[in-house]
């Protein structure tokens, strides 16, 4: 059975121009590897309300998942939870616990609006727990909401995951030689990924300075392919006269 698919959305005007370097997706697309829910597509989009609307809407109905990341806190241009709500035709309300434990963060009379706003959430959400600083994300539908801090997006994702339908996980099977060039293997490789129509098929040239080679890769939701698979790279490079080697090249490589 194919893997449900996932699509992210990264919102933000700061990401965009270049001034904030993203760290979510990678933290995203490990643990929905390891879920067995296939991330297909990232976009990046600025903090524009009807671009937001327009993206959420598009993105849900074509994929099992949407996640986003951004645009939750209590600054003007928080604007993610609204447009959320708007894109699915709900009044943002009042999260009535997530504003008590919100409220008991801070001394009295420094809970202002602003801060308030972060408990503000569409009608029918479930918080996603924030054990890092407590203003909650939330999940409405098949659309999930995080912040954009990674430490927080990551203590997010991983209250999340457990919770969320999931299937076979990723495997992989990898194997590299050395002096070797994708310009030997492409053709080889071509009629290796046709044998495996399911599994993604790559291969990725790497430097050691004065040794250099390719990593084949075999990466798929069906364990028992990805290991016929991987024995068929093992195979094309032996053929060709180079020592295969098992696993990922050397860090740095």
């Amino acid at each position: 059975m194919a893997p449900r698919t996932a699509c992210f959305l990264v919102i933000g005007n700061e990401i965009l121009s270049g001034r904030t370097q993203d760290a979510n997706i990678r933290v995203l697309a490990q643990a929905l590897n390891g879920r067995g829910i296939r991330l297909l597509e990232v976009r990046v989009i600025p903090d524009i309300p009807e671009h937001i609307i327009t993206t959420i809407n598009d993105c849900r109905a074509r994929f099992d998942l949407l996640f986003t990341s951004g645009g939750i806190g209590p600054t003007h241009d928080d604007i993610t939870a609204a447009c959320v709500a708007e894109a699915l035709g709900v009044p943002l309300t009042c999260h009535e616990e997530s504003f008590h434990q919100l409220e008991a963060l801070f001394p009295a009379g420094e809970f202002n609006k602003a801060r308030q706003r972060m408990a503000w959430l569409p009608k029918g959400a479930t918080p996603i727990e924030n054990r890092v600083s407590t203003a909650p994300g939330f999940s409405l539908g098949n659309v999930h909401v995080m912040a954009g801090v990674p430490r927080i997006f990551q203590a997010m994702v991983g209250w999340l995951m457990p919770r969320l339908e999931g299937g076979a996980p990723l495997t992989s099977a990898s194997w590299y030689s050395y002096n070797v060039y994708e310009g030997d293997l492409a053709e080889a490789l071509t009629a290796i990924q046709h044998d495996f129509p399911t599994l993604d098929i790559g291969s990725y040239p790497f430097d050691e300075g004065q040794k250099r080679g390719v990593a084949l890769v075999a990466k798929g939701y069906d364990a028992e392919a990805v290991t016929l698979a991987g024995a068929a790279l093992r195979t094309l490079l032996a053929s060709l006269g180079f020592t295969p080697l098992e696993g990922d090249p050397p860090r740095g490589a």
